[in-house]
């Protein structure tokens, strides 16, 4: 290999930055995985010759990876509005927590405000070329020269496209809390033991009263199809739940970097939930019970 060769421990080495982006970009950590593994095909596909002209090997895989992407986001506008019942990112464990150890790719997804699951959710309401544009410019920090050759726009656009999405963010963000990891993880903690005890009335006082619950099913388990609104009815619902589903287990568990919930049954994760907290209230909840977005959570050890 001459000294102009590209490296291909420092090629390999971009992985866990393009998955990270990946994810960020679909919303599901098996996408992200086949995006990138689709760019380095096509990197690997290209003649040494041709990898040699390639002045930053990084940032040619980072374009590939970006303009993936935008297609996917684009068909899966198309397959989403088929999706039975209401569509939920991933969910991922911490990295302490993803069974299999450190190297599956969840370790490859820096855990910080840009995962948490209503950033996510509010990422799904963009257009492809405006979370493509923000999630570059605010999130990884591309300036708008290199993200107008992913998804072949002015400069000046891009900034637009960023422009307007941070305005669905800013308007989909809850008020600010104080309220510390520990206050957070000590909410879910008396949601879960209310739950485990069915205390309707205990459920009630923890859930705003405006409180929303979402579902994923995907229509391959039972979930319900429409979001669940009302602190009250949110409670009702999930003691019935747990009326029709006893030998359930109950864990905490750290979802997309901050406090939630897995529901498991014999061993198996059904269901994970993630949580969206106002000060001393559950405002939101995230419950994926989709089983193809739960395998981080259900994979067997591997050597």
């Amino acid at each position: 290999m001459s000294t102009s060769d590209p490296d291909p421990r420092a090629i390999f080495g971009e992985r866990r930055r393009l998955i990270a982006l990946a994810y960020r970009l679909l919303g599901s950590l098996t996408e992200a995985e086949d995006a990138v593994q689709e760019a380095y095909a096509r990197w690997y596909a290209m003649s040494p010759r041709q990898q040699e002209a390639v002045e930053s090997p990084g940032a040619w895989l980072t374009t590939v990876v970006g303009r993936i992407c935008l297609d996917l986001l684009g068909s899966a506008r198309v397959r989403r509005e088929r999706y039975v019942g209401a569509w939920i990112p991933e969910p991922l464990p911490d990295r302490t927590e993803w069974i299999g150890g450190p190297a599956d790719p969840a370790d490859r997804v820096a855990m910080d405000e840009s995962v948490n699951m209503a950033f996510l959710v509010v990422l799904e309401s963009m257009t492809p070329a405006e979370r493509v544009a923000f999630v570059l410019h605010d999130v990884f920090r591309y300036p708008f020269a290199e993200i107008a050759e992913i998804i072949a726009r002015s400069p000046a656009a891009c900034r637009q496209l960023a422009t307007s999405a941070r305005r669905r963010v800013g308007a989909a963000q809850a008020p600010a809390t104080t309220t510390t990891t520990a206050g957070q993880a000590g909410l879910v903690r008396r949601f879960k033991e209310a739950w485990e005890a069915r205390d309707i009335k205990a459920l009630v006082g923890l859930l705003d009263p405006d409180a929303t619950m979402v579902a994923d099913g995907g229509g391959l388990v039972g979930a319900a199809l429409r979001p669940v609104k009302g602190g009250e009815r949110i409670a009702q619902y999930l003691i019935h739940m747990a009326a029709k589903a006893p030998g359930l287990t109950l864990l905490e568990r750290t979802v997309n970097g901050r406090p939630g919930l897995v529901a498991q049954y014999a061993g198996t994760t059904v269901t994970v939930a993630a949580f969206d907290l106002t000060a001393d209230r559950v405002t939101h909840i995230w419950a994926v019970r989709n089983p193809e977005k739960l395998r981080a959570w259900n994979r067997e050890d591997t050597p």
